[in-house]
């Protein structure tokens, strides 16, 4: 995810896997990258490929941080080829060739990493996909799949007949006798006899051996589930009934804990994201004076990511349980707001203050004119 300037507002452009290249990097963070951009073009009648490299670096010396824009021409898909001028196409015509941004304290994308290891390339800082370590399981499946396929085709059903009951016949009066069977249905299978051996009708259906093909389905769709960190049952095929959220994270703690996981990557991604946006919007590097949203980047921001809990959590018993803990007073109104409705903790004191406000003044009753009101004690008489 690369955020960027366009006029006075900051879009966000999505970057694929394959067009991101680290250039440096250690266990956790990647700090020089190169985006690609791949263009076609028809010139001549040939297809021309237009390949822009960004690169995204520091300097070492002066702490600055430093992008640079080449643009490269070949007629060969798979090859870079020469580098040209910006200019060489109309949509990078107005793009600088270099820009050095000062005072920022990360890079300006992104890059958000599945958790786990990359098995396929040890030491890569980049991830993997989901399913990339599992592979020849899903083959397996597709397989198994596509067999259990033809095996409802050639398990259809079939009646060898005699293949002169498939035809129209003439009788020694030249009358025409239509076929006793319809030679269109595929159920009717014609075979010729010796004449000694008449065939008759006979039903040659084989089972379909469904039982079989299910398991065998099941199976390997549990050894998927297992690979790719899910609890056994959330693809293959398991009747547990009606369950409550209690049970849902109990049953499905595999799952929990993988959602888990994914949840600490992706609410790293938007907190660096946060950061990436307000660089951008303070730099005066790119906004000359009038900055979009001054910020003082030696105090980053506190970013709050709320996420909807989903199946995991009930929520009608959460708020039923929250509400019993505020009316005992062991919980505070702020906390109950935060955590019931996804609001910040000053969202959350203003909607308090709001609340404060409209409550009605007291009603003042006779027995508070002539008491408490009025302090008339036991010498007034």
């Amino acid at each position: 995810m690369r955020p960027y300037l366009d006029g006075n507002k900051i879009k966000i452009a999505w970057i694929r896997a394959d067009q991101f290249i680290p250039l440096h990097s250690n266990t956790n963070n990647i700090s020089d990258a190169v985006i690609t951009s791949r263009t076609q073009k028809i010139e001549k009648g040939t297809t021309i490929y237009y390949t822009l490299l960004e690169f995204h670096e520091w300097d070492s010396q002066t702490g600055d941080y430093r992008i640079t824009n080449e643009l490269y021409r070949s007629d060969t898909e798979k090859e870079v080829g020469k580098q040209v001028s910006l200019s060489a196409l109309d949509t990078y015509k107005d793009l600088d060739d270099e820009v050095i941004l000062h005072g920022l304290v990360r890079p300006l994308f992104v890059y958000f990493k599945t958790p786990g290891a990359n098995n396929i390339s040890i030491e890569s800082p980049l991830g993997t996909g989901i399913v990339d370590n599992s592979k020849t399981i899903i083959d397996t499946i597709n397989k198994v799949h596509d067999q259990f396929y033809w095996e409802i085709v050639l398990g259809q059903r079939r009646i060898a007949v005699d293949a002169s009951m498939l035809g129209a016949s003439i009788d020694e009066d030249d009358g025409v006798h239509p076929p006793l069977f319809d030679s269109d249905q595929n159920v009717y299978q014609g075979f010729y006899s010796d004449g000694n051996n008449n065939i008759g009708v006979k039903d040659m259906t084989s089972p379909i051996r469904s039982v079989q093909y299910k398991d065998a389905l099941n199976h390997f769709i549990k050894e998927f589930e297992t690979q790719i960190g899910l609890s056994t049952g959330t693809f293959s095929y398991k009747s547990d009934g009606l369950k409550t959220a209690t049970e849902v994270v109990s049953n499905n703690s595999m799952t929990y804990q993988t959602r888990s996981s994914y949840l600490t990557m992706v609410e790293k991604a938007i907190n660096e994201l946060v950061i990436s946006i307000l660089e951008i919007a303070s730099s005066q590097d790119l906004n000359g004076e009038k900055v979009i949203y001054p910020y003082d980047l030696t105090k980053l921001p506190d970013v709050k990511v709320h996420f909807d809990d989903g199946v995991f959590v009930d929520k009608d018993k959460q708020m039923e349980e929250d509400l019993k803990a505020l009316s005992a007073g062991v919980l505070s109104k702020q906390t109950f707001l935060e955590r019931n409705y996804g609001m910040s903790t000053d969202d959350a004191q203003k909607e308090i203050d709001k609340i404060s406000n409209e409550q009605p003044e007291p009603p003042i009753t006779g027995d508070y004119e002539q008491g408490i009101g009025f302090g008339k004690g036991d010498d007034d008489e």
